[in-house]
């Protein structure tokens, strides 16, 4: 009988088959200036499907969430929306057609209310204000309150729920739980795993821990130096954390 493991695998590569592409990335060359971060990186995204983007600091993580959302150069490569290539369009026009960006550095409204950084970016959908709240409680305690008079956390919240409020196709989350307290960082996942494995939005995520991640995502690919190495299903790593202790040089815990 073939290992739980095993059949996770064969079941999620079945599954991935099965799925249509919502991101695709093929050859993609990016990065900074002259610098290039990233070299011949490809994968695709399916619909209702969420990636982790694990690697150790500096190997191109938070490059490969920049290209997508179109902050960075492309020197070559595709990368292609729904079947649109996007690859030259500018960031507020890859916002329009659906790429929700939630970025290491939050980048809410401090001066505006809670309830104000929601509604001034807010686009018809099924992610309504009121839903956001539904998620993420403490925003509606807090809804009256400046972004500047929240908690670390509570901004956290308050980025994603920006992004769901744009109603995105695809959701990017660059190190999410990164300098949160524990107990917040369990209240996020709870949120994350809602969105990812109940409502089935496509994400990717970017972290360093991959323990976190792995539970809420379908599969994980590694970056290192930025280059694609490795790709899995996030059922066949937690079983088996040998590829992350080979690739990461840690036991991802």
């Amino acid at each position: 009988m073939p290992s739980p493991a095993i059949l996770a695998s064969v079941w999620s590569i079945l599954a991935r088959v099965a799925m249509a592409d919502l991101l695709a990335i093929s050859g993609l060359n990016a990065g900074y200036g002259r610098a290039v971060v990233l070299s011949d990186v490809a994968f695709c995204l399916g619909e209702g499907e969420a990636l982790a983007v694990l690697g150790r600091n500096g190997m191109g993580k938070t490059t490969l969430i920049d290209s997508i959302v179109g902050v960075t150069r492309r020197f070559s490569g595709s990368v292609a929306l729904a079947g649109r290539e996007i690859g030259r369009l500018a960031p507020e026009s890859r916002a329009i057609l659906g790429i929700g960006w939630v970025p290491q550095e939050r980048n809410i409204f401090r001066s505006l209310t809670v309830e104000e950084n929601l509604t001034a970016v807010a686009r018809p959908g099924p992610w309504t204000i009121e839903r956001v709240f539904e998620l993420f409680p403490r925003l509606r305690e807090r809804r009256r309150q400046s972004g500047s008079s929240l908690s670390g956390g509570e901004q956290q919240m308050l980025a994603i729920g920006r992004a769901l409020a744009t109603n995105p196709k695809l959701l990017l989350l660059d190190e999410p739980t990164e300098g949160l307290a524990p107990i917040i960082i369990e209240e996020l996942l709870r949120a994350l795993r809602r969105l990812f494995r109940e409502e089935r939005m496509a994400g990717i995520i970017v972290e360093q821990h991959a323990h976190k991640i792995l539970p809420i995502t379908d599969r994980a690919i590694v970056l290192d130096r930025g280059r694609v190495v490795f790709e899995a299903p996030s059922a066949m790593l937690l079983a088996d954390s040998a590829p992350l202790e080979r690739y990461l040089a840690v036991t991802g815990r």
